[in-house]
């Protein structure tokens, strides 16, 4: 019952508005069926083959966020259940998800990933790059996907003010965006260690494994 427990802490931990994705990859299903159990409906992994074996077995109403560095060649294999991708970093993957999610006559809900880490291993379109897709003509050509927001992930550091400010930086561009753009509702910035300073500054929608499912089961 540890998933229990800790999933009914964290909730009350955090405000009304925000919404929690569980991020249970490498997790058993007994504990996805747990966390499901307790009332958690939505739930993250990074690869897709382990999303979709979960997804086979598990209860069907459980929205399935795709959340690691997306290869466009494996987009088919989720594109038919998929609820939300998070980490869309380039044109040619939401041309990719619209292909697939035509096939199955979807509308596929899509974040992009803003690059605001200073690692260089992060992955994400700069804020120019992000104004030039959402204002592109080839973009509205795309009927099966839906652009909701923007993702980021601050520098694994323990600078927490670097993250403030790269978090409020994100923010502060969301904001601009959705002046123009009624459809950006989400920012999914935050994880089990820095999801307090996110929606200090501005996210609704947080990413969290080990605070709920504990230590992460590293696999190959």
């Amino acid at each position: 019952m540890l998933v229990t427990q800790n999933l009914n802490n964290f909730t009350k931990l955090i405000p009304q508005q925000v919404k929690l994705v569980a991020v249970s990859k490498t997790k058993p299903i007994s504990d996805i069926q747990e966390a499901y159990d307790t009332g958690q409906r939505n739930f993250g992994e990074n690869r897709i083959q382990e999303m979709v074996n979960k997804y086979e077995v598990l209860p069907k109403d459980i929205e399935w966020h795709m959340i690691g560095h997306l290869q466009r060649n494996k987009v088919k294999y989720m594109a038919h259940f998929v609820s939300l991708i998070h980490g869309v970093d380039s044109f040619k993957t939401l041309k990719e998800i619209d292909k697939q999610a035509k096939k199955h006559n979807r509308i596929i809900n899509c974040l992009l990933q803003a690059r605001i880490a200073k690692e260089e291993t992060k992955f994400g379109l700069s804020f120019n790059e992000i104004e030039n897709i959402i204002a592109s003509e080839e973009l509205r050509e795309l009927k099966n996907i839906k652009i909701i927001g923007l993702m980021g992930m601050a520098s694994f550091t323990d600078d927490t003010n670097q993250i403030k400010n790269e978090f409020n930086g994100l923010n502060t561009f969301f904001q601009k965006l959705k002046t123009q753009n009624a459809e950006l509702k989400t920012l999914s910035i935050g994880m089990s260690g820095d999801y307090k300073i996110a929606i200090e500054n501005g996210s609704n929608m947080i990413r969290v494994g080990s605070a709920i499912f504990g230590a992460r089961n590293y696999i190959a």
